[in-house]
């Protein structure tokens, strides 16, 4: 596998921002246990990797949304990774809050967008998809046409893919849960009982310990 979902995999298990641990899962704030902790802030200090995934971003960006004219970034993870791909794309760049400020003009977005202007919101790490897909509907409410999202990993859960269908959002993202995992095997991070407990929990995130 080379492909640049396999790469992008590698650099984050090489730094750690991805854990595995299938036998003594983490506990995420929702509550559900889960063998995989998925932190892509520790990319930012890593500047090789932080390249390949500015650059990978761009690409995927100019291939799935060509119209593009405006690079937003969702606070507070998506930021540095929305400045350096707008800075490769030379567009202008904005953040989205997760809510509007409570003074002054009580805006959502930071930075200046104009109406209609084609918009896509960059996120770093997909689960459900919730607070990206809200801050798309933020996005919109100020005015932006907003194409789509991209990041740079997704669990692939059915939830997730559920709520950017009922959005009708399209997601493009540089790696998923699916590369990562077997990635994971063939670099020895994990072994072939471990890889099945790994799919198990995607299929179920619920009940995968059952």
């Amino acid at each position: 596998m080379t492909t640049i979902a396999a790469e992008i995999a590698k650099d984050l298990l090489s730094i750690e921002a991805v854990s595995l641990s299938p036998d003594e899962p983490f506990t995420w704030a929702s509550g559900i246990k889960s063998p995989i902790y998925c932190d892509n802030r520790i990319t930012m200090s890593y500047p090789k990797v932080r390249r390949a995934i500015a650059k990978g971003l761009a690409e995927e960006i100019k291939k799935n949304f060509p119209d593009v004219e405006v690079i937003a970034g969702t606070a507070t993870a998506g930021i540095p990774h929305a400045a350096w791909v707008a800075e490769i794309l030379d567009l202008p760049m904005v953040y989205i809050r997760s809510k509007a400020k409570d003074h002054g003009k009580g805006n959502q977005i930071e930075g200046r967008i104009k109406e209609g202007q084609k918009m896509v919101v960059i996120e770093d790490l997909i689960s459900t998809g919730g607070s990206v897909l809200e801050a798309a509907t933020a996005a919109t409410k100020e005015g932006a046409n907003v194409l789509g999202v991209a990041a740079i990993f997704t669990y692939e859960l059915a939830k997730g893919v559920d709520n950017f269908k009922e959005a009708d959002i399209k997601l493009v993202t540089l790696t998923n849960y699916s590369a990562l995992i077997e990635i994971a095997l063939e670099e020895k991070y994990i072994n072939e009982d471990q890889l099945t407990l790994l799919k198990k929990w995607r299929e179920n995130p619920e009940n995968w310990l059952a």
